[in-house]
């Protein structure tokens, strides 16, 4: 485009300059001076091989004597276009808009801002052959231990969407997490009257909103580019913030920069501009978005420090949070990944999805991942696997507080000590006179080493709770003459126990006699378990919740829909649903009668290492 205004404008300058000199005339005197009557052409013979007779010769007609030219030619001379005046601006080349910058201005253009002015942006990312279907979306096949896959290709799309958008926040149950974690990451084919766009946005969106935004993130690039809208951005946005790769966003800036017109987008794009080598661009575009107030301050000055990572790092940005009374996920990222401390008042006061932040994004430093590890393990966003490498990493490192690497050296001896005793003494430091069920997650492998000795009954419950936290239920059965009738250890086996088996009301009488949880939850949560699960009589169910005060056969409009999906045998949907029945902060959140239906109706879709730990979890932390 540059060059082809630059040569339009030296073709113009060329014509001015030869109208401005009087031209040799080349033409012969004939043609200027032309006689008063041409002489008639002579007739050209035709050629032998015609049969038709000649034609006869072409007659000039007469007429009047033209005028005699000039002698003298004269040249046409294009009159030279005035100057404008001071102020005004240059006339608008033809077929271009008012507003089409000047040439001056196109100089000073990256090559994406002229793609961007003439409407020169790809459709597509990837070419025809490499395009994936929209049929299937998903991180895991049925074979890999995903859902099957036409599960819901049937269900009505309404009911589906109300169950993605119920499951705003938080799970009171670890194995409840988990278990919608996975169904949401599975191939799946999209409801019936449910576009798959739409379909793939709700569950990223449910994902970012559990904390599990690397599982978003890996659904989500599991979709072309090309494919996206609004809600499919708006959730990669929030994916790729929380997993503190920004960057991650540049093709999709890059192919959609019409979709979101809000200021951390003019800023996403300053920074991929920047990152591409279009240092002037990202300039303009930060400048300009801190000069309107398109984005806060904070907002801009972090984007300037990370743009200049790229471009003039010698540049310096100060990052001031006076002022600053809300940490958003664009400044967490950001901020974790330039290493800016973060005031103390303001990360404190932060939603706890901020945890599950901190604990996926690399550059957070070791410390703050550990401090956030905990509540990520007890949320089911980490794994026992993934807390003990944490921890590990923890050990001997100098420059961790002594607080922090006692917590490591704790760990260590939870596992290497000598004596039972001692590993189970590592183990209850560790827990804390609140018995954190996240610690006990991080402990699950350690207690599932120890043996099954009546020595160390008296910490039989606490010791089988952390190994059914990781699903260790075949280590946590040895476990089963140790225990006393009645104890939680009991308890808990009663539920996790693979083989079943029928509990007699006598034995929950026991239970309930020792049981001093606030209004007698965890009694109420193991009934709700054991009838779910089929392992006590249902004249003794109905007789035990009279006692306790609760009516587990009480329907609502949830129960009828997952008891209706358990009853047509599709787990898939159960699984969503049971989800909406675990939405909570807290087990004293959740009722009897939720866990009930839960556990019943996960066990009658062949999800019963589900219900079992669901279960478990409930009576270990009621």
């Amino acid at each position: 485009m540059r060059a082809a205004l630059l040569l339009g404008a030296g073709a113009l300058a060329l014509t001015s300059t030869l109208a401005l000199a009087q031209p040799q005339d080349l033409l012969p005197d004939i043609f200027n001076d032309p006689p008063a009557e041409a002489p008639a052409p002579r007739p050209q013979p035709r050629p032998q091989q015609t049969a038709a007779p000649a034609a006869p010769a072409p007659q000039v007609t007469r007429g009047a004597t033209p005028p005699a030219a000039s002698s003298t030619s004269a040249p046409v001379v294009q009159p030279l276009p005035s100057a404008p005046s001071a102020g005004a601006s240059a006339p608008p080349l033809p077929g271009l808009p008012a507003n089409f910058p000047s040439l001056a201005e196109l100089e000073q253009m990256e090559a994406s801002e002229i793609n961007e002015l003439l409407g020169l942006r790809p459709k597509f990312d990837v070419p025809p052959a490499a395009r994936r279907s929209m049929d299937r979306v998903g991180v895991i096949a049925s074979s890999e231990g995903g859902f099957p896959y036409p599960s819901l290709a049937r269900q009505p799309a309404a009911l589906v969407r109300a169950a993605l958008e119920g499951t705003r926040g938080p799970m009171v149950s670890r194995w409840g997490h988990i278990l919608v974690r996975r169904a949401l990451a599975s191939r799946l084919d999209a409801p019936a009257g449910m576009s798959p766009v739409e379909f793939a946005a709700l569950r990223a969106s449910v994902l970012n909103r559990m904390g599990e935004a690397r599982v978003a993130v890996e659904l989500l690039q599991d979709v072309d580019g090309s494919n996206y809208d609004a809600a499919m951005l708006a959730a990669a946005s929030d994916a790729y913030l929380a997993t503190g790769d920004l960057l991650g966003l540049c093709p999709l800036a890059r192919l959609h920069p019409q979709l979101r017109e809000d200021g951390e987008w003019v800023l996403t794009q300053a920074i991929c501009d920047s990152f591409l080598g279009e240092t002037r661009s990202a300039e303009r575009r930060l400048a300009r978005a801190l000069g309107t107030g398109q984005a806060p301050e904070i907002d801009v000055r972090l984007a300037q420090r990370f743009a200049g990572a790229a471009g003039d790092a010698g540049r310096a940005v100060n990052i001031e949070w006076t002022g600053v009374d809300e940490l958003t996920p664009w400044r967490l990222s950001l901020a974790r990944a330039l290493g800016v401390d973060i005031p103390d008042a303001l990360r404190s006061a932060a939603p706890r999805r901020f945890d599950y932040a901190d604990v996926l994004i690399p550059a957070v430093p070791l410390g703050q991942r550990l401090r956030a590890a905990e509540r990520a393990g007890r949320a089911g966003v980490l794994s026992a696997q993934a807390m003990v490498d944490l921890y590990s990493l923890a050990y001997a490192n100098e420059a961790l507080d002594e607080a922090t690497r006692n917590l490591a050296a704790q760990l260590r001896q939870a596992y290497v000590a000598a004596e039972p005793v001692d590993r189970v003494a590592a183990m209850q430091a560790l827990w804390g006179e609140d018995m954190s069920y996240g610690r006990q997650v991080l402990t699950a492998f350690a207690a599932a080493r120890l043996p099954a000795s009546n020595a160390l009954a008296d910490n039989a419950g606490p010791l089988i709770a952390a190994m059914l936290a990781a699903g260790l239920d075949a280590n946590a059965m040895r476990w089963r003459s140790v225990v006393a009738t009645g104890s939680e250890g009991w308890a808990l086996l009663a539920l996790a126990d693979p083989a079943g088996g029928t509990v007699s009301g006598g034995d929950f009488g026991s239970f309930v006699s020792d049981d001093d949880s606030e209004g007698s939850r965890k009694s109420a949560f193991l009934l709700a378990g054991l009838a779910g699960l089929g392992r006590m009589d249902a004249a003794e169910v109905q007789n035990r919740a009279a006692d306790l005060g609760i009516d587990l056969a009480r329907e609502s409009v949830w129960s009828q829909r997952i008891s209706q999906a358990a009853r047509v045998g599709n787990p898939t949907l159960v699984a969503l649903l049971a989800g909406v029945g675990m939405q909570g902060d807290g087990w004293n959140r959740m009722t009897a009668r939720h866990l009930y239906h839960i556990v019943r109706s996960l066990n009658a879709v062949g999800l019963s290492a589900e219900a079992r730990m669901i279960a478990a979890e409930a009576v270990a932390r009621g």
